[in-house]
């Protein structure tokens, strides 16, 4: 089942698309898997054997704790998808088991993912003067992916601040294994206007 709608989605549709959405659509082996480091994921064959690929960004969004803390508020308030072609519900909260829409327009109809917060680490390390603030989701039952997608915040030891997106995925619907080029490059294309949106909202204000 694909979830589509020619109009921008409202909250009932919204709420419709995520009662209508099975649990997840990937191996319970993989459940939270995005928390861990990068060089560990890489190192996972059978996410590659399995048929995932792995997408990966990290940008400097400027530096200091105020920085972060905006970067921080902009990440609980789905700034990050406050884009004119893919939003979630702001109001949405950032718990575990949370389930929530990504809606994406593609072309003439508005395709609705739904998706389920399946983590929430907010660490701070006061020996190293590092702190970070992180979620990840995973994809249910009527999205066009199967896989996981984290979204974080960091101040690292030199109080550089970073956002970075992970995620691994495959099809999980004939049509996103017929485009799957295109919905790489989707993507791709999301994470660098993602990453702008995260820096427009700290170096501007938050209402």
């Amino acid at each position: 089942m694909v979830f589509l709608c020619w109009n921008r989605p409202s909250l009932q549709e919204q709420k419709d698309c995520l009662s209508k959405s099975s649990s997840f659509n990937y191996d319970p082996k993989y459940r939270g898997a995005t928390a861990k480091p990068l060089a560990s994921l890489k190192e996972e064959a059978e996410l590659s054997k399995d048929g995932f690929l792995l997408n990966h960004a990290r940008v400097l969004v400027g530096s200091g704790f105020d920085t972060y803390e905006k970067g921080k508020l902009a990440l609980q308030n789905w700034r990050h998808f406050g884009l004119n072609w893919a939003f979630v519900d702001p109001k949405t909260r950032i718990e575990n088991g949370e389930k929530f829409c990504v809606c994406v327009n593609e072309f003439l109809p508005w395709v609705m993912m739904p998706s389920q917060v399946v983590y929430v680490n907010d660490k701070r390390d006061a020996t190293k003067g590092m702190t970070s603030f992180s979620f990840g989701s995973g994809t249910l039952g009527g999205h066009l992916l199967a896989g996981e997608e984290r979204f974080s915040i960091e101040m690292d030891e030199n109080d550089q601040v970073w956002y970075e997106v992970l995620s691994f995925s495959k099809p999980a619907h004939f049509l996103s294994l017929l485009g799957y080029p295109y919905v790489n490059l989707r993507q791709k294309h999301f994470v660098r206007q993602s990453a702008f949106a995260v820096i427009e909202n700290v170096t501007g204000s938050l209402e």
